[in-house]
């Protein structure tokens, strides 16, 4: 295990974060600790709640309680309901979740959700998501979303775009840095010597030869066979089709899909509530829960905090794997 703990933003206090931190802790204890950085009036009621000074603190005080770095909010937080005057809170726990990574006193990063367009609206927070948050803050010009689960590592080429902008944007350059930048992530965070990476056709049936689309003739075949005469493993392109059954999965450490809901609907299928969103491309570990505030079931105990836990585990597993 990681001797430095991980570094908890809080996320939006009205939605579900602090419930599934606190859940976490109840689960986790000191076997592996975390550091909350949030304001302790929005845990759940009865909350043992433990502050520190210092991230250092953080396995000691994992035995009594909720890690906690203070980060006051200006207002109270109202389940369901975001107040504007704690966007800019919300934002500043991210920076110094990222601070303390990069600085070396967190092994890494885990980000409770936020909800975007209530940053946006209360802090102008000019950014897609979280992703490219971090990334702006690490100063690197590109990172790659990987969602994980025990059974599917997968990577979508195009992200929050419309699907009619898709083909568009699916250039060979794009192709070849996702590629890339999985590659040396599988490397480097999952300790993997030789990935094997199977990438997916755009169209049904990848395009079968012609009939139903030339993308993977003129995009993705000439970046594959590319990357393959550098020494990569790279299978495909294959039909998205038949990518993803079992048998399927066995032959690779990780799939390349081109758009958003080619990549995500597999691993939310196989594993809903256990998945991971992952930052590579980061020069620290980010991970994150793969769902959003649940403003719907805040402040009613509801929340199942599976994929928080399996956020902390895997970011503690890839820590272990930079370290070896």
């Amino acid at each position: 295990m990681s001797r430095r703990p991980i570094a908890v933003s809080c996320g939006d206090p009205s939605g579900i974060g602090p419930e599934i931190a606190a859940k976490a802790w109840r689960a986790l204890g000191a076997e592996l600790p975390f550091v909350l950085i949030g304001d302790a009036a929005h845990l759940p009621p009865g909350t043992p709640v433990a502050r520190v000074e210092v991230a250092d603190e953080a396995a000691a005080a994992a035995r009594h309680g909720v890690p906690l770095l203070d980060h006051p909010f200006p207002v109270p937080a109202r389940p369901g309901a975001p107040s504007p005057e704690n966007a800019r809170a919300v934002v500043d726990a991210i920076a110094r979740a990222v601070d303390l990574a990069q600085s070396g006193a967190a092994s890494a990063v885990t980000t409770a959700p936020i909800h975007k367009k209530a940053l946006r609206d209360g802090a102008g927070f000019g950014f897609p998501g979280h992703t490219e948050f971090l990334a702006a803050l690490a100063e690197v010009p590109r990172v790659v979303m990987m969602l994980a689960c025990p059974g599917l590592r997968v990577v979508p080429v195009t992200i929050h775009v419309p699907l009619a902008q898709v083909p568009a944007l699916l250039t060979p350059d794009l192709l070849e840095e996702t590629l890339r930048i999985t590659h040396a992530g599988l490397r480097r965070d999952f300790g993997i010597a030789e990935p094997q990476i199977a990438v997916a056709g755009l169209n049904p049936h990848a395009g079968e030869g012609g009939l139903m689309g030339h993308e993977e003739a003129e995009v993705i075949v000439p970046v594959l066979d590319r990357l393959r005469a550098e020494g990569m493993r790279l299978s495909g392109p294959h039909s998205a089709d038949t990518l993803f059954h079992a048998e399927a999965r066995a032959g690779y450490d990780a799939a390349v899909a081109m758009y958003h809901d080619q990549a995500l609907i597999p691993i939310k299928t196989i594993d809903f509530a256990g998945g991971v969103n992952v930052t590579l491309g980061l020069p620290f570990i980010r991970t994150s829960p793969d769902h959003g505030t649940a403003y719907g079931i805040a402040g009613q105990d509801r929340a199942d905090p599976s994929s928080m836990i399996a956020a902390l585990r895997q970011a503690d597993r890839m820590a272990q794997a930079r370290q070896g």
